[in-house]
C-alpha cells in the first residue's frame, strides 16, 4: 500500500504485543498511560510520522501507523514504556499493510479480545483516536479506517450474538467471589480504582450481592460519583492501608504503573481475596508469600470459562464474514484513491487547455465573446469528462496502474501533491 500526497511509499504497519504471548508482567512492562501516550505522539508528530494510533489495554499495546520501517515505531513504543528491545521481540508481532488493517478490524470486533466479544476496546480506539487527532497524527487515511472499523464492529454487536450473556472481566471477578468466599455478605468489600473495569467490577457486585462495599481512588471525587448512584461508602486515599486491613476482599484496578498495594498492607491473621486486575499489576507479587492470601490475576480470571463463552464461539463465522463485507468497501476506497492525483492533474491540464482557449476566442471575437457563458460551458465539460474517466478506473480495477499511465502519458500529465 501507497500513502498519498506527503504519504507516498510509507508501508502502514501494526506492531505490539497481546495476552496471547505476553503475560501481565510483560505487558506492564510496555503499558502506556495517558501522558506517556501523548508523549509518544509528540514524538512521533516530530519526526515526521503523521498517521498514528496508539492502542494500550490491560491485554494489549498496539501502534498503528505509517513509516519507512517498522522499528521506528518499535523504538517509539520501547523508548517511552519501560520495556525493551528483546522484551519486545520474545513476544511481539508485526503486521504491514494489509495484514495490519484486517487486524485492527479483528480487535476492533472483539475477535481478538482476551474474553471473546468483549467490545470495551472499541470505545478505547475511539478514544485513541480522538487523542492522535490532537496530536495532528490523523491523517485522511487512518480516520477512514477507523470509522470502517467502528461501522464493522457495530454490526458484529447488532447482528451477530458475540457479545451475549454476562461475560467480562468484571461479570468473572463477581463470579469469582462468589464461587470462592462462603457467606459473601458477611464480607468487607475493598475497591481501589474507580476506571471502567473498576466501575463495572461494582455494578455487578451491586446487583449480586448486599456486601459492605468501600471505594478508594486517588481522586475522591471519581469514587463519590460512583458510590451515589449505589449508596456506597468512600474513604480517602491517605486510608488505604487501614481499609485495606479491615478488608476480606480486596479488588485492585488502578492505572498505576508501580504496585500500589505491597505485603506490609496485607493482615496476616485472618484469611483475604485479592483481585488484581491492573495492567501493570497493582499487587507486588511477594504477597504471593503469605499463606491467608488468595492473590488472582486478570489472566487467571480471563481463562474462566462457561456456556456463555461457548455460545459465543458459534458466533465467529458470522462476524468474520461483517468483518469481510466492511474490509472489503475499505479496500476498494483504497482502490479508488490510487485515481484522485491523476484526476486532480488530468482537471487542472484541461483547466489550463479552457482557459487558454477563452483567451484566444476573446482576441478574434473582440465584443461578441461572452466569457462567462463560455465559462460554465467549460467546465461542465471538465466535470463531464473526469467523471467518466473516473467511473472507467474504478470499472476497471484490475488494470488501473495500467490506465493510469495511459492517461498521463496521453495529457503529459504530473500527479497533484494534494492529499486526500
Amino acid at each position: 500500500m501507497q500513502k498519498q500526497g506527503s504519504e507516498l511509499h510509507f508501508n502502514f504497519y501494526q506492531i505490539g504485543l497481546n495476552y496471547q504471548k505476553a503475560d501481565e508482567d510483560t505487558r506492564g512492562l510496555f503499558s502506556l498511560d495517558d501522558s506517556s501516550q501523548k508523549l509518544l505522539l509528540k514524538k512521533a508528530h516530530d519526526e515526521g510520522i503523521d498517521g498514528l494510533l496508539v492502542i494500550s489495554t490491560c491485554n494489549r499495546t498496539e501502534l498503528y501507523g505509517f513509516a519507512k520501517h517498522p522499528y521506528q515505531l518499535i523504538k517509539l513504543l520501547c523508548d517511552h514504556t519501560k520495556g525493551t528491545l528483546s522484551n519486545f521481540e520474545n513476544v511481539s508481532y508485526v503486521y504491514k499493510n494489509s495484514e495490519a488493517i484486517k487486524n485492527l478490524f479483528h480487535v476492533g470486533g472483539g475477535l481478538q479480545s482476551q474474553i471473546l466479544g468483549d467490545f470495551e476496546i472499541i470505545s478505547q480506539i475511539r478514544h485513541s483516536a480522538i487523542r492522535s487527532k490532537e496530536a495532528g497524527l490523523l491523517n485522511s487515511f487512518l480516520e477512514r479506517l477507523i470509522n470502517a472499523v467502528i461501522q464493522a464492529s457495530k454490526r458484529v454487536k447488532n447482528e451477530t450474538e458475540l457479545s451475549s450473556g454476562a461475560t467480562s472481566v468484571a461479570f468473572a471477578s463477581v463470579h469469582y467471589i462468589f464461587n470462592s468466599i462462603e457467606n459473601v455478605d458477611d464480607k468487607n468489600i475493598l475497591l481501589f480504582g474507580t476506571g471502567k473495569i473498576g466501575r463495572n467490577t461494582c455494578e455487578n457486585l451491586v446487583k449480586h450481592s448486599n456486601n459492605h462495599i468501600t471505594l478508594i481512588n486517588r481522586t475522591r471525587e471519581k469514587a463519590e460519583k460512583i458510590a451515589g448512584k449505589f449508596n456506597l461508602s468512600v474513604k480517602d486515599f491517605f486510608e488505604l492501608e487501614t481499609e485495606v486491613k479491615k478488608s476480606d476482599i480486596l479488588i485492585v484496578a488502578t492505572g498505576a504503573q508501580n504496585p500500589t498495594i505491597t505485603k506490609s498492607m496485607i493482615p496476616k491473621d485472618k484469611p483475604m481475596l485479592i483481585l488484581d486486575l491492573s495492567i501493570p499489576k497493582n499487587a507486588s507479587n511477594d504477597i504471593l508469600e503469605l499463606e491467608n492470601v488468595n492473590l488472582i490475576s486478570i489472566d487467571e480470571l480471563s481463562k474462566m470459562t462457561n456456556q456463555t463463552l461457548q455460545k459465543r464461539q458459534a458466533q465467529i463465522p458470522a462476524a468474520h464474514q461483517i468483518i469481510d463485507e466492511v474490509y472489503q468497501e475499505f479496500t476498494q476506497w483504497i482502490e479508488n484513491r490510487k485515481f484522485v492525483p491523476t484526476l486532480h492533474a488530468l482537471k487542472n491540464k484541461l483547466e489550463t487547455l479552457k482557459n487558454n482557449e477563452i483567451i484566444a476566442a476573446k482576441k478574434s471575437l473582440n465584443g461578441s465573446f461572452s466569457e462567462q457563458q463560455a465559462e460554465l460551458i467549460g467546465n461542465k465539460i471538465i466535470q463531464k469528462i473526469t467523471n467518466q474517466l473516473a467511473h472507467h478506473l474504478k470499472k476497471e480495477v484490475h488494470n488501473s496502474k495500467e490506465n493510469i499511465e495511459v492517461i498521463k502519458r496521453m495529457f503529459q500529465l504530473e500527479d497533484s501533491n494534494s492529499n486526500v
